[in-house]
């Protein structure tokens, strides 16, 4: 069952809920009903256990009032709603030194969603031809001398996997900079103002490296074909295929270029550690049907609410779920993590930037988040003047009953 609707003002609303009661709920009966990747259920179950006992915690206590409050762990899964905050905070804080005194382009790379059914079964090779090719075309680009800068982009690309209703639509965002550093590091050379490169040969330069790389592959049994692209495991079913997809139009997108590094942080704040839903856009969870927002793209995004089933509602979120050890966040050109240091001192000299800070400041956990929500965790919920104190480390049960175990049998 799925059904879309806008919003009425009259509409009665389930009950509010979260992803992880949503797991909770329906994610052991789906576990045993679904074949999945281990990445999958180990994301599951991290959701369906973060900031509960399941995880351990500690218990605390108001120094003034005597208030006692149990605080539970994070379960720390890339995948978790809940778990982003802190770890896109301290991501940022390490970028904010790399970035240069020049225009930063929004360059996106989409693939055709005929590659959809392939990529959920070979979602490692998929992804990583797509980062392969979309900053193997930008190089391209950047080093032409004759008609583009001749030299190295700083890129940094970020995996997204879904739209708006958690359908497959596999993209990549790239941060690039105007402008490259020449290959003999003697100039910077700036980007002609508010252009980079110009899209529809994007398109065409990206879309023949991917076809390449994955025909090869495919030559060299990298591919695995089964259910839906069983039929394309013999040779001449690919090469078909790979025509299709040869004639149809890529989608590269350039947006104009951010205002200046205070609006780069911001994209990348929005954009670095986002799950396929947050659980803001979820309305309710009522007799096995998810409710939640979207926004209809085609519409000048209109919003609208999504009822679905709740086992399609977790196969949907689970295409999402990345790999084992799978990075989705890339760095290439300039930001290439062995050259980086040396080549973006070049940048700021030629640039006539100042180095920044040799020591930069960590915030605490508290700090971070005073500053982004203006609530200190550490005050006293209930008298709201005394600090909270740790009195006890709460151990996971599954930690108690391995001790208990050993203790039994020594």
């Amino acid at each position: 069952m799925c059904r879309t609707a806008a919003p009425g003002a009259g509409e009665r609303s389930p009950r509010a809920v979260d992803l992880a009661a949503i797991f909770r709920a329906h994610g052991p009966a789906y576990r045993d009903t679904h074949t999945l990747a281990r990445a999958q259920r180990r994301a599951m179950r991290a959701i369906e256990s973060c900031r509960t006992a399941a995880l351990g915690g500690r218990a605390e206590t108001c120094d003034r009032c005597g208030a006692v409050r149990l605080t539970y762990n994070s379960c720390r899964n890339r995948h978790c709603p809940k778990c982003q905050t802190l770890a896109k905070e301290r991501w940022l804080q390490a970028r904010r030194a790399e970035l240069l005194p020049v225009e930063y382009f929004h360059v996106v790379f989409t693939l055709p969603h005929d590659l959809n059914p392939l990529a959920q079964g070979n979602p490692r090779v998929i992804y990583n031809l797509l980062f392969r090719a979309a900053l193997d075309t930008l190089q391209v680009f950047g080093r032409d001398p004759h008609q583009h800068l001749g030299g190295d982009l700083g890129v940094t690309a970020l995996l997204h996997t879904w739209g708006q209703t958690l359908s497959q639509h596999l993209h990549l965002h790239c941060v690039v900079t105007g402008g490259a550093l020449s290959r003999d590091g003697a100039r910077f050379m700036a980007a002609r103002p508010g252009f980079l490169f110009p899209v529809r040969a994007l398109s065409q330069v990206f879309r023949a490296k991917y076809l390449d790389a994955l025909k090869q592959a495919c030559n060299v049994g990298a591919l695995t074909f089964a259910g839906r692209t069983g039929p394309l495991a013999g040779a001449g079913a690919f090469a078909t295929f790979l025509a299709t997809l040869r004639r149809r139009d890529w989608v590269v997108y350039s947006k104009a270029p951010f205002a200046g590094p205070r609006q780069v942080l911001e994209y990348l704040s929005r954009y670095t550690h986002r799950v396929a839903i947050s659980n803001e856009r979820l309305l309710g969870l009522e007799r096995g049907i998810v409710r939640f927002r979207w926004k209809d793209r085609a519409h000048g995004n209109r919003p609208k609410i999504m009822d679905l089933e709740a086992d399609e509602f977790i196969r949907r979120f689970l295409l999402h779920v990345v790999p084992d050890g799978f990075v989705r966040i890339r760095h290439a050109g300039l930001l290439a993590n062995r050259t980086r240091k040396t080549k973006l001192e070049r940048c700021r000299s030629l640039l006539g930037q100042p180095p920044p800070p040799t020591e930069t400041i960590s915030e605490s956990t508290e700090a971070v988040m005073l500053r982004l929500t203006g609530i200190d965790i550490r005050r006293c919920p209930v008298c709201h003047r005394g600090q909270m104190l740790v009195i006890e480390i709460l151990r996971p049960p599954r930690l108690l009953d391995h001790h208990a175990q050993s203790w039994d049998t020594s």
